[in-house]
C-alpha cells in the first residue's frame, strides 16, 4: 500500500501516543522513523512501531522523563536520558552539540540512559544541515561474535557521519559494524536460500550458510571490523558510565525494564579549519568526481553515501507514495497496542 508522507507519520504518531508517549515525542519519533521509512531503510522504519508502542506501554520507555544536561567542559556534556525515548534524546544531544560547535569549533556530547534511537543517520543529517561535520556512536545489544570468537559480545554497533556541501547533496553515511543486518538473514529463510559462509555462526562459532542455524552476526572485514565494534562501545558506552560489551541490555529480554543504552555525538565546524564555504565547495568537487568514475560492470555509477536512498525516497514520491505493507497499515490503524509481542524474545526477535 502506497501513503503520503503525512498519512505514515500520522499513523505512526497516533498509535504512540495510544501507547501512552506524550505528544512531543511522539511528534519526533514518528518524523524520524519516517525520514528511514521514506529512505528505504524499512528495518528502521515503520516496522518498529509495534515494538516500541509495547515497551511503552509496558514501562521499559520513561514518558515522563527527567532529562538532565551536564556540560562538563567549553566543548563537552552528557545529557542523561533518563531512559527516555531516545529518539527525542539523541536529537536533544544533538542540538546541543550543533550548539556547541557554533560557538567554541567543537563539541563532544554523549547521551546516557536512552532507549533506542533508530537510524543514527538523521542525527548527523541535522548536523551537515547547519554547514558542520558530525560522527555519530551508538550501541547495541550483544548479537555478533568478536573476531576470532564463538558467542555473542558486541552488537551491531552502528557509526554514522556527514557533511555538508555547496549545494543540497549532504553525504549522509550510515552502517552497522556487521557483515549483514539480521533482516538480511531473515529474508533468505523466508526464500529457503543458503547464506554466505562469512554472514554469520554456527553456536560453535563456525562458518554457516543454512540460515536456520545462526547463532550469532560477523564483523565486517574480520578484525577489522571487530575493532570498530570496540571502538563505537569505548565511545558510546565505556566513556559515558553505561553498561558495556556483552553487559548492554537486550532489546527484547523484558519490555518492562529500561535499557540504560549510550550514543555519542561528535560535531566540528569547519570554519575553524579550511573555512567553512572552502570545505562545502571541495566537498561538491569530490561527489562530482565520484559521480565521474567508470562504474564497475553491473554498476550504472559511482554514488556517493546517502544519494541512494535520496534517490529511492524521490521515487517513491514520484510514483505516488511511501510503500508500506498492506499487514503494517491495518496494525496501525487498529485500537491494538500491539499484535505480536515482542516480550522476552531472543536477540534476534525469536
Amino acid at each position: 500500500m502506497k501513503l503520503s508522507r503525512e498519512e505514515l507519520k500520522g499513523l505512526m504518531k497516533n498509535k504512540l501516543m495510544q501507547a501512552g508517549l506524550h505528544e512531543g515525542d511522539a511528534e519526533t519519533t514518528s518524523e524520524i522513523l519516517t525520514w528511514a521509512h521514506e529512505r528505504g531503510y524499512y528495518s528502521h522504519g515503520a516496522v518498529r512501531v509495534e515494538y516500541y508502542s509495547e515497551r511503552i506501554y509496558k514501562g521499559g520507555i520513561t514518558t515522563e522523563p527527567n532529562i538532565v544536561w551536564n556540560q562538563t567542559g567549553p566543548c563537552s556534556g552528557i545529557l542523561d536520558g533518563d531512559n527516555g525515548i531516545g529518539f527525542t534524546v539523541a536529537k536533544m544531544g544533538m542540538e546541543k552539540a550543533i550548539e556547541m560547535a557554533k560557538e567554541n569549533g567543537v563539541a563532544i556530547v554523549g547521551m546516557a540512559n536512552l532507549s533506542h534511537s533508530g537510524s543514527i543517520g538523521y542525527y548527523t543529517e541535522m548536523a551537515a544541515k547547519e554547514g558542520l561535520l558530525a560522527i555519530s556512536f551508538c550501541q547495541s545489544d550483544p548479537m555478533a561474535v568478536p573476531y576470532g570468537g564463538a558467542e555473542p559480545y558486541y552488537g551491531t554497533n552502528p557509526i554514522s557521519f556527514a557533511a555538508p556541501t555547496a549545494d543540497d547533496r549532504d553525504v549522509v553515511f550510515d552502517m552497522a559494524t556487521t557483515v549483514q543486518a539480521w533482516g538480511k538473514i531473515l529474508d533468505k529463510r523466508s526464500k529457503h536460500q543458503e547464506i554466505p559462509a562469512d554472514w554469520a555462526v554456527d553456536e560453535d562459532g563456525a562458518p554457516v550458510t543454512d540460515p536456520n542455524k545462526v547463532n550469532a552476526l560477523n564483523p565486517i572485514a574480520g578484525a577489522k571490523g571487530y575493532g570498530l565494534m570496540m571502538m563505537v562501545d569505548v565511545f558510546s558506552g565505556i566513556l559515558l558510565g553505561v553498561p558495556f560489551g556483552g553487559h548492554v541490555s537486550s532489546m527484547y529480554h523484558d519490555l518492562s525494564e529500561g535499557r540504560r543504552l549510550g550514543q555519542m555525538h561528535i560535531v566540528i565546524d569547519p570554519e575553524r579549519f579550511v573555512g567553512a564555504e572552502k570545505f562545502k565547495e571541495t566537498m561538491s568537487a569530490c561527489i562530482d568526481e565520484i559521480g565521474q568514475i567508470k562504474p564497475a560492470p553491473g554498476f550504472d555509477k559511482v554514488n556517493y553515501p546517502g544519494e541512494r536512498s535520496v534517490a529511492r525516497m524521490k521515487k517513491a514520491y514520484e510514483s505516488g507514495g511511501i510503500d508500506v505493507v498492506d499487514e503494517l497499515v491495518d496494525y496501525l490503524k487498529s485500537d491494538k497496542i500491539w499484535i505480536k509481542s515482542y516480550d522476552h524474545l531472543n536477540r534476534f526477535a525469536e
